[in-house]
């Protein structure tokens, strides 16, 4: 039953992503037909070379960009909810996305250029500090061999507030001249991006997808206990490390690539898990999904409420999963 869920779901969020994707590429200041933007795209049309610039030079890439980032938040949150076996696990929650966030302002800080394994500075120093945050929280919430939920949020919650204390202190620091282009880079959204930021995730994200696909065997197995998982032959520490680095580098490369962007790791993945149930196999590709589609929602959302202004992404997103989280808190509230 589960199965023919899962592939009546991933057929319909097929469906959904086309249509939304023609929805968003229509939508803007400058309003183009479905017919127009179909010649577009494969090369009928004989309308002017601005309007094809529009479709594929402005909105096409920022379309591409808010999938794949909503893909690798909800790719990431599904892991570390798999890991900690715990559903309001995300990005956000447990600090990673603060972790990045650090780590990518201080590289925009630096005047430096590097490249380390097709890494850039920006996304090298939030694959970084996404890492090094992540640890450090497992290793405050972790109590013998379980992580309670109670101390994995409070554990998050407060890194986070250190973390975003010292990035506080660094925006004071910074030159006026950066400052503004930080902001709003830290308030997550997709304006401005190019087919520049779309080649810089890509290959961050299938390296990330690809060890996430090589363990979903061994993630199901860690839903069982790492005593069970270690029985049924599941070298549990190794696992662990590899998988927390997947979902460190997908966090990074969407921190790099589109700023703070908070709760679509956490609100992807719990539905998803509703209707297809907890096993990888089901949960990973379907989540992958459902992330496209709602981040693909949000941008569009973010472009069309107050035109020609735009609201940053993370607002949206951050509307939409506050609720769901807080649901999320109360559900699992002990029952005294």
């Amino acid at each position: 039953m589960r199965s023919r869920r899962s592939r009546v779901l991933a057929y319909g969020l097929i469906v959904c992503f086309a249509v939304i994707a023609l929805f968003s590429l229509r939508t803007g200041a400058v309003r183009i037909s479905e017919r127009e933007i179909l010649g577009i795209l494969w090369g009928w049309s004989k309308r002017s070379d601005a309007t094809a610039e529009i479709i594929l030079g402005i909105r096409l890439p920022r379309m591409v960009l808010s999938a794949l980032v909503g893909a690798a938040l909800a790719l990431s949150g599904s892991v570390y909810q798999g890991l900690f076996r715990n559903p309001m696990a995300d990005p956000y929650v447990i600090g990673a996305s603060a972790g990045a966030s650090l780590g990518a302002t201080i590289a925009m800080m630096l005047p430096i250029n590097l490249q380390l394994l097709g890494l850039g500075t920006i996304s090298l120093f939030a694959f970084v500090g996404s890492l090094a945050t992540v640890a450090v929280v497992f290793g405050l919430a972790r109590t013998g061999q379980r992580t309670p939920i109670v101390n994995l949020i409070l554990a998050g919650v407060s890194v986070s507030s250190v973390i975003s204390a010292v990035v506080s202190l660094l925006m004071f620091l910074m030159p006026q001249e950066g400052l503004h282009g930080l902001v709003f880079w830290l308030m997550g959204g997709f304006s401005g991006r190019n087919w520049n930021h779309v080649v810089a995730v890509i290959p961050h994200f299938i390296v990330g997808m690809t060890v996430v696909l090589l363990h979903l065997k061994q993630l199901n197995a860690i839903l069982l206990g790492e005593e069970e998982a270690m029985s049924l032959g599941v070298d549990v520490p190794r696992v662990t490390k590899r998988l927390v680095a997947a979902a460190s580098l997908l966090t990074a490369s969407t921190v790099a690539a589109g700023g703070i962007i908070a709760f679509a790791g956490l609100v992807v993945p719990h539905l998803v898990r509703l209707i297809v149930g907890p096993d990888h196999r089901r949960l990973v590709p379907n989540s992958c999904l459902l992330g496209a589609v709602f981040m693909l929602i949000a941008d569009t959302i973010a472009r069309s409420v107050i035109p020609p202004r735009e609201l940053p992404v993370g607002i949206v997103t951050a509307l939409t999963g506050g609720p769901f989280f807080i649901y999320l808190l109360r559900k699992h509230k002990p029952k005294e």
